[in-house]
């Protein structure tokens, strides 16, 4: 029996250029995902703005509040703008990443996780890229507070310079605060963990010498603070505004930022892998 050329199955048409089968790099997917995040200020500026305005009134309403505090003898400074402008830095970075982590738990509640865990990009690019978002919004913040505390008196005492210590404990903060989101938004996958995500963060930076110099502080407040990583972390951010520029001063937040940061982007990367079990 015989087929007629007519009467034979059509082949499948050929693909006029091959699938696309490769992986994203890491780097292409990290950058994807931060500029996401820093697109999300405009979609959702609800879940931006607590980190920009909580700051800013917190520097303003302290060191209002609180003005009388540099007649205290041996207090570091004669403005106390320049004392609490850096906590209100710190909490504002704190917060970006503490975002990252609350917008990753709004994106596996609503399914969007799957999708971006399914992609073809390298699963560290879930953390990296959220990381580099949070860095940046970081900047916008201190940018922004540096400025409103311009314009209610805080003076630099070591030039520009200053800027530095302060910029780096922010985007160290940052990162700390990511990890950490992000661990706890794996793990939870809900909102159960905005709480303790924001109030781990307030207990940390507070139980610190946040408010008055260690040397005024007593009892079992004092010996937190002075073992609290956060208090060499803050006495970083404080260089150039309220003690100069040395190493004495920028060692212990360095090295703080370096582990606290390196222990909670480890939890961020063991929470993603426990989603997969």
């Amino acid at each position: 029996m015989t087929v007629d050329a007519d009467q034979q199955p059509a082949k499948a048409p050929v693909p006029t250029r091959p699938l696309n089968t490769t992986r994203t790099s890491l780097a292409a997917a990290s950058v994807g995902l931060a500029k996401r995040e820093l697109h999300n200020i405009r979609r959702l500026p609800s879940a931006f703005l607590p980190a920009l305005l909580m700051p800013v009134f917190q520097a303003i309403a302290f060191s209002g509040t609180f003005y009388a505090i540099t007649r205290i003898p041996g207090f570091p400074t004669d403005r106390s703008i320049n004392w609490f402008l850096p906590l209100a830095v710190l909490m504002g970075s704190g917060f970006t990443g503490i975002g990252v982590g609350l917008a990753a738990v709004r994106d596996i509640e609503n399914g969007f996780y799957d999708r971006l865990r399914t992609a073809p990009t390298p699963r560290a690019s879930l953390i990296t890229g959220p990381l580099l978002g949070a860095l940046a919004r970081s900047a916008i913040v201190t940018t922004i507070v540096v400025t409103v505390g311009f314009l209610f008196g805080a003076r630099l005492i070591t030039g520009p310079i200053g800027l530095l210590p302060l910029y780096i404990a922010g985007f160290g903060l940052a990162a700390t605060g990511t990890g950490w989101g992000l661990g706890l938004a794996f793990r939870f996958q809900d909102m159960r963990a905005a709480a303790l995500m924001q109030l781990t963060l307030f207990i940390g930076l507070f139980l610190t010498d946040a408010q008055v110099p260690l040397f005024i502080m007593e009892g079992w407040l004092h010996t937190v603070a002075r073992v609290n990583p956060f208090t060499n972390i803050l006495r970083l951010a404080r260089e150039g505004w309220v003690t100069e520029i040395s190493w004495n001063n920028t060692w212990g937040g360095l090295l703080a930022l370096g582990v606290l940061s390196t222990l909670t982007l480890w939890f961020a990367r063991r929470g993603l892998n426990h989603l997969d079990e």
